[in-house]
């Protein structure tokens, strides 16, 4: 006798386990390595290319972030129409082919141009994070945010010390050949994933199943103050890195690069050994941590201004890394009970956007503080924001999530 099931009962995403959820992890952490560790080395790359003093490094640092951020939101929606898994293969070839172009490009205009490419083919923070929210929810979708945090962090940390170790060897130009090779065997891995099981109804039903499935979805509020919270947190962050190196050896006259490298990477250290435990003290109270956490940051950033040690220095480093650990848990947190009953690729891949126009806006603040003020007036900027996000989330912690 055939059963016949309810129209009714929805069709769930086929859920990853932790190991599918840490292979994803391992793909990001590999597809990462270029896009991470191969930037700081421009000015070593442009004079190869004809621009002998390094003049464009600091514009074409920050052309595949702008491109990413124009690029992010029409891939989510391509990725909610055409399925998660699809748009995270193509981001993962995307950034294959941009290496490769970089790695062959003969002059300036040609490796601008792959570095256009890079971040319009890429994206594949966001689209990770869309497949994930696809698959998981609730606390699982956001302990998966967390650790795809983590592998950014680590790769950004591993990265440039694996290129300067290769450098001998091979031109940082062309170890974009070399780490064309990366994203292609993400995208192999990936491929045995599987995709995320979408109802097969009609539209009123498919937004019906989806509510069931994943819950009440999250009042719009709550996606505007994410937006905000995220766009604060990159720029109060962000804009600390570009001229640290520079206030450090000014300021410790007798450290090498090895001290200041290792205190530019403090932070995110922290953040690998403390997100788990930090994830778990949070979880109920995302918003009374995010305010601690970019309270931590301010003090992290104001603590820079007078640091004249190296003592200091790491001491300054290590209360912003357990701000930016508090508050990247928190905002994962927060982006889970967001995707709840939402499109997820489109989701994230505006949350994309905001997050590189964060980064962006990081970088123009720190140029032009660093103009009139020297290396320790951006993180007196940084410090600032800090304090105003703070407020805005301690104002806002009691509104529902």
């Amino acid at each position: 006798m055939t059963t016949v099931e309810p129209l009714s009962r929805p069709t769930e995403a086929a859920g990853l386990d932790r190991r599918q959820v840490h292979a994803v992890a391992a793909c990001y952490f590999v597809a990462s390595f270029a896009a991470l560790g191969l930037p700081p080395y421009l000015t070593e790359i442009l004079p190869t290319l004809g621009d002998h003093s390094g003049h464009w490094a600091g514009l074409l640092y920050v052309v595949p972030t702008v491109f990413t951020a124009l690029g992010a939101p029409l891939w989510g929606r391509l990725a909610d129409r055409f399925g998660q898994k699809r748009l995270l293969l193509r981001a993962q070839l995307g950034l294959a082919v941009s290496f490769l172009l970089a790695g062959a490009a003969g002059s300036l205009p040609a490796f601008t141009a792959a570095l256009v490419l890079q971040g319009l083919l890429g994206g594949t923070f966001s689209a990770t994070n869309g497949y994930l929210a696809a698959a998981l929810d609730g606390s699982r979708l956001s302990k998966a945010l967390t650790l795809m945090q983590g592998s950014a962090r680590a790769a950004l940390v591993a990265a440039p010390i694996l290129v300067g170790a290769l450098s001998p060897w091979i031109d940082p130009h062309r170890q974009y050949l070399v780490m064309a090779v990366l994203p292609l065997t993400a995208a192999a891995l990936l491929n045995s994933l599987p995709e995320p099981v979408r109802p097969t109804v009609a539209p009123a039903g498919r937004a019906a199943a989806a509510a069931t499935a994943a819950g009440p979805a999250a009042p719009p509020g709550s996606l505007r103050l994410l937006y905000t919270f995220e766009f604060a947190f990159v720029f109060a962050t962000i804009i600390s890195f570009p001229y640290l190196i520079t206030l450090v050896q000014q300021r410790l006259p007798g450290a090498g690069g090895t001290v200041a490298g290792l205190l530019f990477a403090l932070p995110h250290l922290v953040y690998l050994v403390g997100a788990g435990r930090v994830h778990a003290a949070v979880e109920a109270r995302p918003r009374s941590g995010l305010a601690l956490g970019f309270a931590l940051v301010a003090v992290g950033l104001a603590g820079h201004a007078p640091a004249h040690s190296l003592l200091t220095f790491a001491l300054t480093r290590a209360v912003l890394g357990l701000g930016m650990t508090i508050g990247l848990v928190c905002l994962a947190v927060l982006a889970a009970e967001a995707a709840r009953g939402r499109a997820p690729g489109r989701m994230f891949g505006t949350r994309e956007t905001v997050s590189k126009c964060g980064a962006v806006a990081a970088g123009l603040a720190a140029a032009l503080a660093n103009g009139s003020g020297g290396p320790a007036a951006p993180v007196v900027t940084g410090t600032v924001a800090a304090l105003a996000a703070a407020l805005l989330a301690l104002l806002t912690r009691r509104s529902p999530r």
